[in-house]
């Protein structure tokens, strides 16, 4: 085995798991990994402006690519700043791993108040991970990263991190560098699958419910194979979008706190197959206690079986494996059933619902989805014109529509995207940002413009956290307070950073945004636009 530092064998460990990219910030306790890569090529190391940044990007890597996405930072602040990154990656099921630093070995646990020093750093990040863990020898920095990477990828993809002391990238042993292990995915119980079928082939009517656990695993052939042989609508949550093309006739649609077709759907079914999604209680809090449909529920997480809703049927299985084993069981279509009909009826009603509650908002979304490719990537950040693209923004293929889930995350949007660009150099990105979120992470235009990713910015300007905005007005008697915002002119911030700014009414972005996909450089688009209400506010 060769005698080798920790810094050398993390980075050797990296290039043998194929890891091409990594979204960093320099200092002092990571140094020497710094120098790892610059005498050891063939790592892409992007530097961000802020901690925050790297996580994000790192996410939105590891969304729309399928690898896992590795972001390093400094402990203390470095790892605080990167938390809200590894919280939205928790949410939304997404494989990053952080290599965070540390401070000495020899000062662990005794508060002598050394550099970035936090008491307990692991504390902070066991909640935000599946998987974490600290190197104390060089020796164990090898297999601690090579199994932060497999956990990252196996069962349900989640975030992982390992903490590595700056002494312990210096020292020196010899050191085994372990092979690629193949991540586990569950494979479904086969008498769990019988049941689960019996309860299917009985029903008179089946709905498919769809979250993001369809889309991580990609699965669209096969939960389009179930949908046809139980002639069921899909019904698909905001993290479901492009598990199936939404235009497909199977497809009612997506559905956002009481917006969307399953208020037209569920009713007509008596059983219910959930595959990767949670059934989280804000969508369904109509159905308190429990809902009239019976519940088949496929999910890679044990854990989330019958965690909001009890399931009739649990399968704990990789949804494209739980889906597969369905189809084989299921044999014949079923005839009789109005699968088709009922999700293009629900689909219109729910799009002239929209229409009529949002109709600008529907309008930009059009002129959005007009201009874009198939395959470009959005990504949906925590602002109106977002929230309404849950409902009114058709997707079309997996990984090309990104949200922050229930962690719901502002400012994420923008380096998400960055991270989906350089995962994809040669598509089409574009973030849906709120002036408030914006400026969260304006700072990394420097980034986009350094490392030449050209993405789209589109920032609608209201002047406001126009969501608690409206909270003021509709429940607080309009006491207007801290909610209104000085922005800067969003055009010249871009430029002065080397990026294209341009202004847009809201009846000029199909133009501009097509004026902005044909840029070799970052472009922002800033849309003023009026405060509206969100979905969840027009729900209660």
């Amino acid at each position: 085995m060769p005698t080798l530092t920790g810094a050398d064998a993390l980075v050797h460990t990296l290039q043998r798991h194929k890891v091409e990219v990594l979204f960093a910030l320099p200092g002092v306790q990571i140094m020497p990994a710094f120098d790892a890569l610059a005498r050891l090529p063939g790592i892409r190391l992007i530097t961000t402006r802020h901690e925050q940044a790297t996580t994000y990007m790192a996410d939105g890597y590891a969304r729309t690519s399928g690898k896992v996405g590795v972001a390093l930072v400094v402990p203390g602040p470095g790892v605080l700043n990167a938390s809200a990154g590894l919280g939205t990656a928790y949410a939304c099921s997404s494989p990053v791993v952080l290599l965070a630093g540390q401070i000495e070995s020899w000062g662990l646990g005794k508060e002598k108040g050394l550099l970035h020093e936090i008491r307990e750093q692991l504390d902070i990040l066991r909640p935000l991970t599946k998987w974490c863990a600290r190197a104390l020898k060089p020796q164990e920095v090898p297999g601690l990263v090579a199994e932060a990477i497999r956990q990252a990828q196996s069962g349900r993809p989640r975030p992982t991190a390992v903490e590595i002391p700056p002494d312990v990238l210096v020292a020196t042993a010899p050191m085994h560098i372990p092979e690629p292990a193949p991540p586990a995915l569950p494979h479904p119980d086969p008498q769990a699958v019988r049941r689960a079928a019996a309860l299917l082939k009985g029903a008179k009517q089946v709905a498919i419910w769809a979250g993001g656990g369809a889309v991580r695993s990609p699965c669209a052939r096969d939960l389009l194979e179930v949908a046809r042989i139980l002639q069921a609508p899909i019904l698909l949550t905001p993290e479901g979008k492009g598990a199936v093309p939404e235009e497909h006739p199977l497809c009612a649609g997506a559905n956002y706190y009481g917006f969307g077709p399953a208020q037209w759907v569920v009713p007509q079914c008596d059983v219910l197959l959930g595959v990767g999604t949670r059934f989280l209680l804000p969508t369904f809090r109509r159905w308190a206690p429990k809902p009239p449909q019976r519940l088949v529920q496929i999910d890679a997480d044990p854990q989330e079986i019958g965690r909001n809703y009890p399931a009739e049927v649990g399968i704990v299985a990789d949804a494209r494996l739980g889906l597969q084993a369905l189809v084989a069981e299921l044999g014949d279509a079923r005839p009789g059933r109005q699968g088709e009909a009922i999700a293009q009826q629900a689909r219109q009603r729910a799009l002239y619902e929209v229409r009529e509650a949002a109709p600008l908002q529907v309008r930009i979304l059009e002129a959005l989805r007009s201009a874009l490719a198939d395959d470009a990537i959005l990504v949906a950040g925590v602002t109106n014109v977002a929230y309404w693209a849950n409902l009114a923004y058709p997707a079309r293929l997996p990984n090309t529509y990104l949200t922050s889930s229930y962690f719901a995350t502002l400012g994420y949007a923008f380096p998400t995207s960055l991270g989906a660009k350089v995962a994809h150099p040669t598509r089409q990105v574009v973030s849906i940002n709120g002036d408030g979120g914006f400026l969260y992470n304006a700072q990394e235009l420097a980034t986009a413009v350094k490392e030449r990713l050209p993405v789209v910015a589109m920032v609608f300007a209201d002047g406001a956290f126009g969501a608690s905005k409206n909270d003021q007005r509709t429940r607080y008697g309009g006491r207007y307070l801290g909610t209104d915002l000085y922005n800067p002119d969003f055009v010249r911030l871009a430029e002065s950073y080397g990026a294209v700014g341009i202004r847009a009414r809201p009846e000029e972005v199909g133009q501009a945004l097509q004026t902005a996909l044909k840029a070799t450089r970052p472009v922002v688009i800033e849309v003023p636009i009026p405060t509206r209400p969100p979905p969840i506010q027009m729900d209660r």
